[in-house]
C-alpha cells in the first residue's frame, strides 16, 4: 500500500479526517463532545502521522549539504517531543555535517544546535572540531552550542576563541557571550577585551562586523579599567578609518563615541583623541545618520486576503513567483478556513506551482526554504493530508522534505 494512503486510512480509522481535526468548526456550529477514548485516538493518530512524515522526509535525498542540514534541523524540531532517540540520531548527523561545512569554508545556513535537542557531549566535541581560523563563520553555531550546553561547552569555547585571537581571528558575538558568562570584570574578560581591540582584522569585508564590535565596546567599557576602555575605543575608531562613511560605519561611530564619552568623560576623551590623528578624524563624523541595512521583504497579509472580493487567480498569475506563492497561499488559507475548499484548492495549485519556480531559481540571498514552509503551513491548516500530497509532488526532493516537515509541524501544533 502507498505510504501516504496508509496514513490517510490510519487517520480515518482514528475517528475522522485530519483536515477536520486541523480546522475548527464554523462559529455557531453545534458539536457533540468527543468521548475521551476517541480524543486520545485522534491525538495518537496525529503523532503517528507526524512520525511517519518525518521519517519519509529525512529519507529523501538532499545532495546540497545546506539543504540536508535544514531538513535535519526542522525534523529535529518536529520529532523532539515524540521520540528522543530519533532526535538524537538527527542531531548527531546534523552536528557532523555542520562541522564539515565550516571546515570546508562554508557558513551553515541554520544550526542544529538551535533545536535545543543536542547531546552536550556532541556540542563540546563540535567546538573542538572547529578550526581556529574558522570561528568567525562558525559563530552562529558556537553561540547556539554554548546556549544549549553552557556548563560543558564554556571552557572548550574559551580555549578555541583564545587560540583564534592568537592568530588574529576575531569572533565578537561568541566572545561577548563568554565575557558575560565569566563576568565582565574578571581578569580573563578584561585581558581578552583589550587583546581583541588591539588586533581587529582589516579588510573591506569586515565592515559588517563594525556594529558587533561597537556592541562589545558598549557592553564592556563600563566594566573594565578606564585605561583599557580608552585604548580599546581609540583602536576601534582608528580601525573604522579604513572604511568610507556610510550606514554601518556611521552607526558604529555613534555607538562608540557615546559609550566613550560616558565612560571617560568629555575632557579625557578629547585628550585621548588628540593622540591619534586617524581616530580624531573618524570621531568628527559623529552624528551622521547610520543604521543596519536589511533587505527589503515581500509584504503579504492574510487579513487582506480575507477581505478580498472575487477570484484573485488572474491577478496572482501576474506576480513574481515568490510573491505569487505567498499571496496565493494566503488566499488559499482565507478561503479554505471560510469553507470554500474548491476555491482554496485553486489558490494552492497556483502557490505550489510557483514554489517550483522559486526553488529552481533560488539564490543564497533569498530564503526560499522559508517561502516553502510558509506556503505549506497555510495549506496544512486547511487540509493536512492534501498539503502532504502537494508537498510530495514538488519537483526537488529537498523542497519536498522541507514542505512535508512543515505539514507535520502544523499537525502537531508545535512551533519551529
Amino acid at each position: 500500500m502507498n505510504r501516504t494512503l496508509s496514513i490517510v486510512l490510519l487517520l480515518t480509522l482514528a475517528g475522522g479526517s485530519l483536515s477536520a481535526q486541523t480546522n475548527p468548526a464554523p462559529r455557531g456550529a453545534s458539536a457533540k463532545k468527543a468521548a475521551p477514548g476517541a480524543s486520545a485516538s485522534r491525538q495518537q493518530a496525529k503523532r503517528k502521522f507526524a512520525l511517519d512524515v518525518v521519517q519519509m522526509a529525512v529519507a529523501l535525498p538532499q545532495p546540497d549539504p545546506q539543504d540536508r542540514l535544514r531538513v535535519l534541523s526542522s525534523a529535529t524540531s518536529v520529532v523532539s517531543p515524540l521520540s528522543s532517540r530519533m532526535a538524537r540520531q538527527f542531531t548527531a548527523e546534523g552536528a557532523r555535517l555542520e562541522a564539515e561545512l565550516i571546515a570546508s569554508g562554508g557558513r551553515p545556513a541554520v544550526s542544529i544546535f538551535s533545536t535545543g535537542s543536542v547531546d552536550c557531549a556532541v556540542a563540546a566535541q563540535f567546538i573542538d572540531t572547529v578550526p581556529q581560523d574558522a570561528v568567525a563563520r562558525a559563530e552562529d553555531s558556537l553561540l547556539a552550542a554554548v546556549s544549549v550546553c553552557p556548563q560543558t561547552t564554556r571552557e572548550p569555547l574559551r580555549r578555541k576563541l583564545d587560540a583564534a585571537l592568537d592568530i588574529g581571528v576575531v569572533s565578537a558575538r561568541p566572545l561577548l557571550a563568554l565575557m558575560e558568562s565569566f563576568g565582565p570584570s574578571t581578569r580573563w574578560s578584561q585581558d581578552t577585551f583589550a587583546k581583541m581591540f588591539g588586533s581587529l582584522p582589516k579588510g573591506p569585508e569586515q565592515l559588517s562586523e563594525a556594529p558587533n564590535y561597537a556592541a562589545m565596546l558598549i557592553q564592556m567599557a563600563p566594566h573594565v579599567d578606564k585605561d583599557i576602555a580608552q585604548d580599546a575605543g581609540i583602536n576601534f575608531l582608528e580601525w573604522l578609518g579604513q572604511f568610507e562613511p556610510g550606514n554601518q560605519r556611521n552607526l558604529a561611530v555613534n555607538m562608540a563615541m557615546g559609550v566613550l564619552r560616558d565612560t571617560l568623560g568629555e575632557q579625557k576623551l578629547q585628550e585621548a583623541l588628540q593622540s591619534n590623528v586617524v581616530a580624531q578624524g573618524v570621531a568628527r563624523t559623529e552624528g551622521q545618520p547610520g543604521e543596519i541595512e536589511h533587505p527589503e521583504e515581500e509584504s503579504v497579509s492574510v487579513l487582506e486576503a480575507m477581505d478580498a472580493k472575487g477570484d484573485q487567480s488572474e491577478r496572482l498569475e501576474k506576480l513574481p513567483s515568490s510573491l505569487r506563492a505567498r499571496e496565493a497561499a494566503a488566499h488559499g488559507f482565507a478561503t479554505g478556513t471560510a469553507g470554500d475548499r474548491k476555491q482554496a484548492d485553486r489558490y494552492f495549485d497556483i502557490a505550489y506551482s510557483a514554489l517550483d519556480e522559486v526553488w529552481s531559481a533560488r539564490t543564497p540571498e533569498k530564503n526560499v526554504p522559508a517561502v516553502v514552509e510558509e506556503v505549506s503551513e497555510a495549506a496544512a491548516h486547511v487540509d493536512a493530508v492534501a498539503a502532504l500530497r502537494r508537498a510530495q509532488k514538488l519537483a526537488d526532493p529537498s523542497a519536498q522534505a522541507i514542505s512535508m516537515l512543515a505539514v507535520a509541524r502544523v499537525v502537531l501544533g508545535s512551533q519551529n
